[in-house]
């Protein structure tokens, strides 16, 4: 049950079923049984229009937007403003209106007229809140909401969910963050396998109290390594200018079994310097070597054959093919290795994806089952399953515990470790700091587009990262 004015935290692992319960809520699926109440009238939501008619909003963990069209298009869509009727033409200049005032709200800088595919990941999550915003909800379901912002936005956010709440909205709120649970729920639903787990009224939250509800057992804490002291460069990044970036050379050094995450704000350059590594973007100067050898690395394939492997930040649109099975995915880009002649070897395929899923722990019932029917946690295993089994040198990690369960991120991190302990060379990007600082044996800080500064473990603190981060020198 779901108050007026109130915020309402639902955790769980992935596969829990928190996204299910709320894709019914919202009018995505239909429930097999059972009856949903609003304003203690039993309503039926066949459809996300329905839903909207009742006051539910839905922000999708994933990204639901039309990025050909601009912000104003996407926040109004199939709502837009009308005039001259009975000819019903849209109303551009009052649509623009209004989008302006709710990124103002959301203190977002952007033309409402800029295209959603010229946006970052971060500003296009703000978009979909935007949307929500817009449609003066009386039940707002925010799944994830946080994975890709700042500090800064989510400081923001929450703001805008106290603000919300006192007007008498109803908040829930889906997060794997436990500490963004503390700090901004009244009330905690916990679900585990489908079900109701357990309650926790805001005073009785703490952090193994949840965990404990999640998982059923107690969860494993990853313990920081020493540093493998080592003086093998994996990755030599060289007066590297980026086309997209168009800023001063970037020059740093990754060595074997070593964990360097970076940081920075949202348009800081982050995935653009990793996808430049990767092949993905162009670059304009410098050089990239691997095991000291000078790569050219102009596509993503030059860098595979390199050794060179990345996760990327948006795992279902860049990391994996979510209509195929788990197979297909995990050895696609290694089916050079499973051809004889001109035929694909399937029982070693099945082979090595059966071995992928053991090790990494991948929930599926069947290796041949699409991607798209696991949850976030096994959707980003599957990923870096298909990298894990070309055994790269290098490894470029982009948000790899984004919309993650806790059980989930444990296991990834100890897969880092044991990459590690392979004499991988790491980079790990995050906007997690409590993450940063817990994984990172180096961190280095951007900020618009330059390399701001290295800050060796005995350095790190956030209030150090957040000023580099920030411009300060």
């Amino acid at each position: 049950m779901f108050h007026a004015g109130e915020v309402v935290a639902v955790i769980g692992e992935n596969g829990a079923g928190k996204s299910t319960l709320m894709r019914i809520i919202g009018g995505v699926y239909q429930p097999d049984a059972g009856e949903i109440r609003v304003d203690g009238e039993v309503v039926t939501i066949p459809s996300v229009a329905r839903a909207t008619d009742l006051g539910i909003a839905f922000i999708h963990q994933e990204l639901n937007l039309a990025s050909n069209l601009s912000v104003s298009a996407n926040i109004y869509l199939g709502r837009e403003p009308r005039k001259f009727k009975p000819l019903n033409f849209i109303d551009s200049q009052q649509m623009t209106t209004q989008t302006k005032e709710i990124l103002s709200q959301l203190s977002l800088d952007l033309s409402p007229n800029i295209l959603v595919e010229n946006l970052s990941i971060g500003q296009q999550q703000m978009v979909e809140i935007g949307k929500a915003l817009s449609q003066k909800a009386r039940l707002i379901i925010m799944d994830e909401p946080t994975s890709s912002l700042t500090q800064h936005e989510t400081n923001h956010l929450f703001e805008l969910i106290r603000t919300l709440k006192s007007s008498g909205v109803c908040i829930v709120y889906i997060s794997h963050r436990l500490a963004e649970v503390n700090q901004i729920a009244d009330r905690v639903l916990v679900l585990r396998d489908g079900k109701n787990s357990g309650e926790l009224a805001r005073e009785e939250v703490t952090h193994d109290q949840m965990v404990s509800l999640m998982v059923g057992r107690e969860l494993k804490q990853y313990q920081q390594r020493q540093i493998q002291q080592t003086c093998k460069p994996m990755l030599e990044i060289c007066d590297l200018v980026i086309s997209e970036l168009a800023t001063k050379p970037i020059n740093f050094t990754i060595y074997a079994g070593e964990v360097v995450g970076m940081f920075g704000l949202v348009g800081a350059g982050r995935t653009e310097l990793a996808e430049a590594i990767f092949g993905v973007r162009e670059t304009i100067s410098g050089t990239i070597k691997v095991d000291n050898q000078e790569a050219d690395l102009e596509t993503p394939r030059q860098a595979i054959e390199a050794g060179v492997a990345m996760v990327p930040e948006d795992r279902r649109v860049y990391g994996l093919i979510v209509e195929s099975s788990v197979c297909d995915n995990i050895t696609l880009p290694s089916l050079n290795c499973y051809q004889w002649a001109k035929f694909i070897r399937e029982k070693e395929t099945k082979r090595v994806t059966k071995q992928m899923v053991e090790d990494l722990n991948v929930r599926t019932t069947n290796i041949f089952n699409n991607v798209e029917t696991l949850s976030g946690g096994n959707q980003q295993k599957v990923v870096l399953a298909k990298w894990l089994s070309l055994a790269p040198r290098v490894l470029l990690l982009d948000e790899p515990t984004r919309g993650v369960d806790v059980m989930s991120k444990s296991e990834i991190y100890q897969l880092i470790e044991n990459m590690v302990s392979q004499e991988v060379a790491i980079l790990m990007i995050s906007s997690d700091l409590e993450e940063i600082l817990r994984i990172s044996d180096r961190v280095l800080v951007m900020h618009e587009g330059t390399l701001t500064g290295e800050l060796q473990r005995e350095e790190l603190s956030e209030e150090a990262i957040m000023k580099l981060a920030t411009g300060k020198q």
